[in-house]
């Protein structure tokens, strides 16, 4: 006999505070590991490993194939967790992890079944068509390389975006999305000559001619711009209106929640510093009792803390989305879709200016020596502030605008959504 709903709540509930508790027993070797992590430029196989094991892999992987089939709040309380210990880490752990979603609401049964099938899927992403996609033999053929490609060390498959030869009835070129298994690529060990974020794995990935199979490769779809107002393959196959969703959101929820973590691992840091020293003024009391640390601590605590309730809400907010649209109450539009992502976007933005503002100022030169943690720290926070995705902000703040305003604005694949020119799909879901 079946579980009751309430029960498969309770279970999912008791599954998820496990991968929590996992993540944050990981968080002192994470801290212990983290010159080697960026030394390496990826995570250490015994962590590679405790992360297996705890199942952070298969959190979206729908349960049909071994999956747990975890809700994204979820998966953003984990990736905290696991930021708390290394930031890096965390980057390229969560960006190998969180694209089973996207694989499992948009690819046909029979390319889930092969690729989830074997129990082993972790697949970095990268947005930028850099890929040539061929037709040939009845499937495609890949050329080109693409960088950036966070979590590839230990990805089984990359998922990606690869320009066709041809172009559309407008004279646009058009692109593809598709998933490759690793003996598809090469990867190039060119990662860890950046600023910060030097162990979340990024490196080059090259493929020289390797022959995709047609069901592995989706035409004419941009994946920060996929259309599933009228349903999608994961949500008629999987019963479960997460894998009916747009994607916008959760990549950068994927990102938002690295930076929650990271902010409270250098609050953390500072917390050591301020117990440890004394002020560097008379009468040089301990800094914890000093009012002004106090006030610089409380000020970053605070907004850490306004960042993560802004991340869980706007999680929430994409699952309520995901539900309204396979009910077939509000569809999910591209509008709604880059609400959610600006939102998500802001908790990066504010988690940088709360450690840049309050903490990186007042903590003390000695914290941001060669290989200090607060230093390390700082730099990743510094370099993910300036990731790609942050440099859409005011783009997206006028698309917002505009739409809000009545003014239609396409979407990134150039269509208007029903509505893109009113008010109504923009405001949240009641």
């Amino acid at each position: 006999m079946g579980l009751s709903m309430l029960e498969q709540q309770r279970e999912m509930e008791r599954i998820g505070d496990e991968l929590v508790a996992a993540a944050r027993a990981l968080r002192e070797q994470l801290i212990a590991e983290q010159a080697d992590t960026e030394a390496r430029a990826t995570y250490s196989e015994e962590v590679h490993q405790a992360l297996l094991a705890a199942g952070f892999y298969r959190m979206y992987v729908p349960r049909r194939y071994g999956g747990l089939e975890i809700d994204v709040p979820t998966f953003m309380r984990v990736g905290v967790e696991l930021a708390r210990g290394d930031m890096g880490a965390a980057w390229g752990a969560c960006l190998s992890a969180n694209h089973a979603l996207q694989v499992g609401s948009w690819f046909p049964e029979r390319t889930q079944e092969e690729v989830f099938g074997g129990g082993d899927f972790r697949a970095a992403s990268v947005a930028a068509p850099t890929i040539r996609a061929t037709p040939h033999d009845g499937g495609y053929r890949l050329e080109g390389a693409v960088a950036y490609c966070s979590g590839i060390p230990y990805s089984t498959y990359y998922m990606g975006q690869a320009m066709l030869p041809d172009a559309d009835a407008n004279g646009t070129p058009r692109m593809a999305l598709f998933v490759a298994p690793r003996s598809a690529f090469t990867q190039l060990n060119d990662w860890g000559d950046t600023l910060g974020l030097k162990g979340t794995g990024s490196h080059t990935i090259r493929f020289d001619g390797a022959e995709l199979p047609a069901h592995y490769v989706i035409e004419d779809v941009n994946m920060v711009d996929v259309a599933v107002e009228d349903g999608t393959p994961g949500l008629a196959l999987h019963d479960n209106p997460m894998y009916g969703g747009r994607a916008l959101v959760i990549f950068t929820l994927s990102l938002a929640c690295t930076l929650v973590g990271g902010g409270y691992n250098a609050l953390d840091e500072y917390r050591n510093w301020a117990l440890d020293k004394p002020t560097p003024l008379p009468p040089f009391e301990p800094r914890f009792e000093n009012a002004d640390f106090e006030r610089w601590y409380g000020g970053a605590f605070v907004k850490l803390q306004t960042a993560e309730a802004a991340m869980m809400k706007c999680a929430e907010m994409h699952i309520e989305a995901c539900r309204r649209g396979a009910a077939g109450i509000e569809p999910y539009s591209w509008a709604i879709d880059a609400r959610l992502a600006a939102i998500a976007r802001e908790v990066m933005v504010q988690c940088w200016e709360a450690v840049e503002q309050h903490l990186f100022r007042t903590i003390g030169a000695s914290a941001i020596k060669n290989g200090q943690r607060f230093e390390r720290l700082f730099r990743d926070l510094a370099t993910s502030a300036a990731h790609r995705n942050t440099h859409l902000r005011d783009e997206f703040w006028r698309q917002l605008g505009a739409i809000e305003l009545g003014v239609p604005y396409p979407s990134p694949a150039g269509t208007y959504p029903p509505g893109a020119g009113s008010r109504g799909p923009m405001h949240p879901p009641r």
